[in-house]
């Protein structure tokens, strides 16, 4: 199976936008084509609580043919347009689809942060983590989050074997970030998400990039967009993951970053494994 996550900041912009951002995110559309994958996920797709709209369809179906659409908005009480997750799967698939909510705090479970696709032989669930907001504002909050969402990836993984991919906002460890003598108290690379990472990994979780590369540095999956040279000197931060339950880890092929080019901001990562 192969799969590609991409937090794409903003679907309506990518796909209608004719600023020059929009055409670089239309490049790495066109990049995740090539990779003909089985099932594509998007986080922070930012659409209203109606979804796509047809336009986007249409448009989706250019660049990518043959897939089939699951997706869930941010709705109220949740703020409009917000967050926001979609997949992407082939249409040759049958999956069972889910919208869990988890019990989370505040407004998180109306943020359209969690899709599940239930295979026959394997759940593949991706996520779009509530970020602890820029003065740790939320960081209690999303400490029970974590706490939630790692009880339902083991409740997952009790039925049957995990692949679970997204946008973590966490640098796991000092090598998941280009500055981690500067971000220890930055949200992303605080002490309490970076040990909830740990305890979700610790719960029958492998990190697939750092299995199959074990202690490389340099790798990273998002650049700031306010700093216009954080992707020329790779000033970056990965915190975009493909999970896989424990047991699954050996048969991971290819676990791995794709080229966005000049486009700051998240890169898509691409997941081979064979289920």
């Amino acid at each position: 199976m192969k799969l590609i996550s991409w937090n794409i900041d903003s679907l309506n912009a990518a796909l209608t936008s004719d600023s020059n951002r929009a055409q670089l995110s239309r490049d790495v559309l066109d990049t995740i084509a090539e990779y003909d994958a089985d099932v594509i996920a998007i986080q922070e797709t930012k659409l209203s609580a109606n979804g796509p709209t047809q336009k986007h369809i249409d448009i989706l179906a250019e660049r990518l043919p043959d897939y089939e659409i699951a997706w869930r908005s941010s709705e109220e009480p949740a703020r409009k347009s917000y967050a926001g997750t979609m997949f992407l799967y082939k249409n040759m698939l049958e999956p069972t689809i889910t919208f869990p909510e988890i019990g989370a705090p505040d407004t998180m479970d109306q943020e359209g942060r969690i899709i599940t696709l239930e295979f026959p032989n394997c759940f593949v669930t991706q996520v779009y983590t509530p970020n602890a907001g820029g003065n740790l504002d939320r960081l209690e909050k999303r400490e029970a989050w974590d706490e939630k969402y790692r009880e339902y990836l083991v409740a997952l993984d009790e039925q049957k074997p995990v692949i679970a991919s997204g946008d973590y906002n966490v640098a796991h460890t000092e090598i998941d970030l280009a500055h981690p003598d500067r971000n220890h108290f930055s949200a992303g690379f605080t002490d309490e998400e970076r040990t909830n990472f740990t305890t979700l990994l610790n719960n029958g979780f492998a990190d697939t990039f750092r299995y199959v590369h074990g202690d490389i540095e340099g790798h990273y999956s998002w650049w700031g967009q306010r700093v216009k040279t954080s992707k020329i000197n790779n000033s970056g931060w990965r915190i975009d993951y493909f999970l896989v339950s424990d047991r699954l880890k050996n048969q991971v092929i290819t676990s791995e970053m794709i080229d966005s080019g000049k486009r700051q901001d998240h890169t898509p990562i691409f997941l081979e494994v064979d289920v």
